[in-house]
């Protein structure tokens, strides 16, 4: 849309599709906060009534600009959404099933990622950007209308309000750090394996990163109870280790097939990371505690693919595109290396 009916750069295009990460990254702990004091029903609501102002936004913009405007409206509703949801799903879940919320929880995030896009080009395509941006106003709409109907958890008798600094509690330090570690190689994989592949004389790249969504999608649904059964910090160890073991194939690839098991490789770790990591802070907070906990987590995924990008980026420039997947390899070493030391208080 900013290429075509706006004439806009491939600068223009960048700032664009950024522009909701800014708020987002800033609305998560702050959401997770309200939905401490306030309930989650009520923030997830909100939020999803903020990604509809988004979208009605998008259907009057007529510049990059207003366009941008829109873009950090829809950013403020999902790290709402996001936040006030992962919380919901733990509230709901027994204990020993918690992991397995939380990555059924994720999964539907993933199929809401697979999904919009084809429904959205298939409106443009047949219909026109206006179809596309009433359809973005509609959908969460919808989410608000389901959300409003699910039962509120109770909040346990004599809770204290969350204190000045519950917006980043100390909980969400280590698995956010490993979080942002790991987002590293999705950053990389995103932006450089159709290029790195290139560069190689090797086509068919992107059916790389498809390999590696279906992988996610498909190990989120066959091991949801991993971290439930195995623990915390054993599965997310694992899963860095993968996620490194994958991304160094890739680096190494010389053909389409080795780069292809390297995505799925790649994708079994990483669809493991978030449940098994988010697992990790839910254990160290209260129930009073958890939103704003959960909030400052996620926000650490933002944070990852944000700076990943900019450093696969340099590095690629650097030294070349192999450089890069060791680089993110390293990082998920990283990632490893953080969850192998961790000790609950």
């Amino acid at each position: 849309y900013v290429r075509g009916p706006l004439h806009g750069s491939d600068l223009a295009v960048g700032i664009v599709v950024g522009a909701f990460a800014i708020t987002s990254v800033v609305c998560r702990p702050l959401a997770g906060r309200q939905a401490d004091r306030r309930g989650r029903r009520i923030v997830l609501v909100v939020g999803a009534l903020a990604m509809t102002v988004g979208g009605a936004l998008y259907l009057l913009a007529s510049s990059v600009p207003s366009l941008v405007a829109a873009r950090l409206a829809v950013g403020a509703g999902e790290g709402a959404v996001y936040t006030a949801g992962a919380t919901w799903a733990v509230d709901l879940a027994p204990e020993e099933s918690r992991g397995l919320a939380l990555g059924l929880f994720g999964l539907a995030v993933w199929g809401g990622l697979s999904l919009g896009p084809v429904a959205g080009e298939l409106l443009r395509s047949n219909v026109g950007y206006d179809a596309v941006w009433i359809l973005t106003a509609a959908l969460p709409l919808a989410g608000a209308a389901l959300a409003a109907r699910l039962p509120e958890p109770p909040r346990a008798a004599g809770t204290a309000e969350p204190g000045p600094l519950a917006f980043f509690p100390r909980a969400a330090h280590r698995p956010g750090v490993a979080l942002a570690l790991a987002n590293i190689g999705y950053a990389a994989l995103a932006g450089f394996v159709i290029l790195h592949l290139r560069a190689r004389g090797i086509a068919g790249g992107a059916s790389v990163f498809t390999a590696f969504a279906v992988a996610v999608f498909a190990s989120r649904l066959v091991l949801s109870r991993v971290p439930d059964r195995a623990g915390a910090r054993a599965t997310a160890t694992a899963a860095g280790l993968l996620e490194a073991l994958g991304l160094t194939i890739i680096a190494l690839a010389t053909s389409l097939a080795v780069a292809l098991l390297g995505a799925v490789v790649v994708g079994v770790g990483f669809s493991m990371l978030f449940p098994s990591l988010a697992l990790m802070v839910v254990g160290e907070v209260g129930d009073d505690r958890r939103g704003s906990a959960l909030g400052a987590f996620t926000a650490f995924f933002d944070i990852g693919v944000g700076l990943g990008g900019p450093l696969a980026g340099a590095t690629a420039s650097l030294a070349g595109y192999p450089a890069v997947f060791y680089l993110s390899a390293a990082a998920a070493l990283g990632t490893a290396g953080l969850a192998l030391t961790y000790r609950r208080p």
